[in-house]
Parts: structure tokens; sequence; C-alpha cells
């Protein structure tokens, strides 16, 4: 198969079945290792925000600091590809990141007067489209006195550079009864629409592979 009748196929999916979390879409006539580079791609190689940095300003909490800034990175933030780069792509080019390629999240608990836990709805974000996906996720508990202060940075990251920014829970290729025909499942972290991951990842997929096809020009040049 070319690299335009790739295209082509892939320009009009058909979905079987989605809803919030989950879509299943039949890819026919696509070459096995283009279906395979799609399913990767959806998993591991489109874009999400997840929590990079963070700075502990107080934690008298049983969990350490190492522990605790593990625990709000992988809390799955929705995430908005329209409106931020990721940082290699950014125009500030700055280690520090800007307004375009970071959002701030600040969570201060309070001094707990009671044993509770501390959830997800507490991070409080400068931008309101960059959040938890749910207020209900536990990230610490508290005994009296103790109180967690953080002030945490997220930005755009990929799967295949930490398993915190894979788009997908699920990416799953099957095969159908009938030839050259296969079913990709994508079950979404709730950072993207599982729409939102499969247009993504087709539009991921056929930039590298027109990038590929220009460097193979060139060499034969």
């Amino acid at each position: 198969m070319e690299f335009e009748d790739f295209v082509q196929d892939l320009s009009s999916l058909e979905v079987i079945n989605k809803d919030n979390q989950k879509i299943s879409v039949k890819l026919k006539g696509v070459a096995l290792q283009y279906s395979n580079a799609l399913r990767r791609v959806c998993l591991n190689g489109v874009p999400v925000f997840a929590i990079d940095t963070v700075d502990i300003i107080e934690n008298s909490s049983v969990l350490p600091d190492e522990g605790l800034a593990h625990r709000l990175g992988l809390i799955p933030i929705k995430t908005d590809l329209s409106r931020f780069n990721e940082p290699s792509n950014c125009e500030c080019q700055s280690e520090t990141g800007c307004s375009n390629c970071k959002v701030m999240l600040v969570l201060d608990s309070g001094e707990s007067e009671t044993t509770r836990t501390v959830l997800s709805n507490e991070l409080s974000s400068e931008d309101d489209s960059i959040k938890p996906i749910s207020e209900k996720i536990p990230i610490v508990q508290l005994a009296p006195g103790q109180r967690i202060k953080v002030e945490c940075y997220a930005r755009l990251g990929r799967g295949t550079e930490h398993a915190k920014w894979n788009s997908a829970n699920v990416s799953m290729l099957t095969e159908t009864d009938k030839e050259d025909e296969r079913i990709l499942t994508i079950e979404s972290t709730g950072a993207l629409s599982p729409e939102q991951i499969i247009l993504a990842g087709v539009d991921e997929v056929t930039s590298r592979l027109g990038e590929f096809k220009e460097m193979i020009n060139q060499i034969e040049e």
C-alpha cells in the first residue's frame, strides 16, 4: 500500500460504537503495519497534559516528598490541544516555559483537624480547562495536624517519554472474519475524548509517514 492510499483509507474510518470513554472503529483495506502504527500512536504518541514538576512547600504527611510528587504526576489531566504547545514546539523555547506550554496548579490542604483524604478537587488550576479529569481522585491521607502545600506545573508530553502521558488506557487491534479488515478500540484516560485521540492519532501517523517519505526521496536524489 502506498502512502497516499493509506491517507485516503484513514479519511473514511467507520465508527462501530462509542461512548465518553471508549471508541471502536473499523479499518478496512488498511495494511497491518499502518493499522498497528495507528494503534501504537493512539496509546502513547498523542500529547496530553500531566503534572511534570512539583515544588513541595510543606509536607507533614506520612507520604515522602517524592511519593507525593509521583502521585500527583499520575493524575490524568484534561487536555486542550488547540490552545497549548508541546514545550519543544513552543515559541518561548524556555526551560521555565510560558502560558502557551505550561499550566500551574496549586494545592493547600490547610492543617487537618481530623483524619481525611485529600482529593483531586483541591487542586486549583490557573486555567480552568486544564484540570484533573475527576474531583474524586485520592492523593494522600492526612492525620490531625498534618498538611500539604504544593505548586505543580503541568505540560504536554507523550507516553513514549513516560506512561503518565499515555493518552489511552487501552489501544487494541483485533481481526474480524473478513479479509483485510480490523477493529481498533481505544479507551481514553479521560484527558482527551476517544474521538480526539483517533483524529490526533491519524494526523500524527500521517505526519510521520510524510516526513519519512521526504527522507527517502532525499536519499534517492
